[in-house]
């Protein structure tokens, strides 16, 4: 298997970044037509999390296989692997480096019904935080905060 490798976010991987995000989303809720909110998150990809977060590109051989982004509120707002890597080292390399980005605390939002991230993100030293709903989609999530 080729390395993987992290660098900042560069404006050319915009399709790349989408079409990964695309792809995860399909993976994790195949019931929903994340195809149709694809105009919708491109547009809040540039708008909201480009111009106000950091974001951290993972690639294998050269092709984006996942990327973090932690605005400057210390909130982690997407952590998306390439479902073919789920499992692998890949999502605690980027998480840890979230935590190097922001290193006293990152708080994050997950669905309540994800169990699979949940584990994940308990597992690295996120606490429960309370509950909250999510804005867009109306579906119930977890607050989670890691502190130092």
């Amino acid at each position: 298997m080729p390395p993987l490798t992290l660098r900042p976010y560069r404006p050319e991987d915009e399709d790349a970044a989408i079409a990964l995000w695309l792809a995860t989303w399909k993976q994790a809720y195949p019931s929903l037509d994340f195809a149709a909110r694809v105009p919708w998150w491109r547009e809040r990809w540039r708008n909201e999390l480009v111009p106000k977060a950091a974001i951290i590109v993972a690639e294998e051989a050269g092709a984006m296989v996942g990327f973090v982004t932690v605005d400057d509120e210390a909130y982690l707002d997407q952590l998306v692997v390439a479902p073919d890597l789920w499992g692998s080292k890949l999502a605690d390399m980027l998480v840890n480096e979230a935590k190097r980005l922001s290193p006293d605390s990152i708080t994050l939002l997950v669905n309540e019904d994800n169990a699979r991230a949940i584990r994940f993100y308990e597992r690295n030293g996120f606490a429960h935080a309370g509950k909250d709903v999510n804005p867009t989609s109306g579906r119930p999530v977890l607050k989670m905060v890691w502190r130092a």
